[in-house]
């Protein structure tokens, strides 16, 4: 269907209009300046006068996003802390007391997770059984044969690299 001369000019008034509309949603233009000690700051902060007294340079040519964070000890969770987890305050300890019954109920599951994964491996190692499991009667194709001990190899592989992570992690924990 040809486009009509009436709907060409509706077409080019929505355009336009659009143009307009980016316009006016850019932001203003902000100067960043680096300043030493890898601080980053704008225009907003600090003037060029300020700025050129803390041997601060102006940042040109590509678009920054600067995200505030609080500084190192000013209160909060620590870094890396879920965002949902209360932080204690610093004088506070955990009783040795309970702190080894914490480790021992860590330990405890540990061990158990360790004894099921390995009871899981060894399924899968006799399920495999060294590279040439039994063939099921849907796998006529010997390519469907192929991709299911592919595919058991990596389960027994990923499943070892588990075992390792919870040995690992039984390690940290103390006798």
């Amino acid at each position: 269907m040809p486009i009509t001369r009436p709907r060409l000019s509706w077409l080019r008034a929505a355009a336009l209009a659009g143009l307009a509309h980016s316009a006016l949603a850019q932001p203003a233009s902000t100067i960043v300046y680096k300043c030493p000690g890898n601080v980053y700051t704008s225009d907003r902060e600090l003037s060029a006068k300020q700025a050129a007294d803390k041997g601060c340079t102006v940042i040109e040519g590509r678009p920054i996003t600067i995200i505030q964070s609080r500084p190192p000890g000013a209160g909060g969770a620590p870094a890396g802390a879920a965002p949902n987890s209360a932080a204690r305050p610093p004088d506070t300890r955990v009783d040795p007391q309970a702190q080894r019954a914490r480790d021992s109920d860590s330990r405890r599951i540990l061990e158990a997770e360790l004894r099921r994964e390995e009871e899981r491996l060894a399924a899968l190692q006799r399920e495999y059984n060294n590279g040439e499991p039994e063939r099921l009667g849907s796998e006529r194709n010997y390519a469907r044969y192929q991709e299911r001990v592919a595919g058991m190899r990596a389960a027994i592989q990923r499943k070892e690299a588990d075992i390792a992570a919870i040995r690992r992690e039984l390690g940290k924990l103390p006798p």
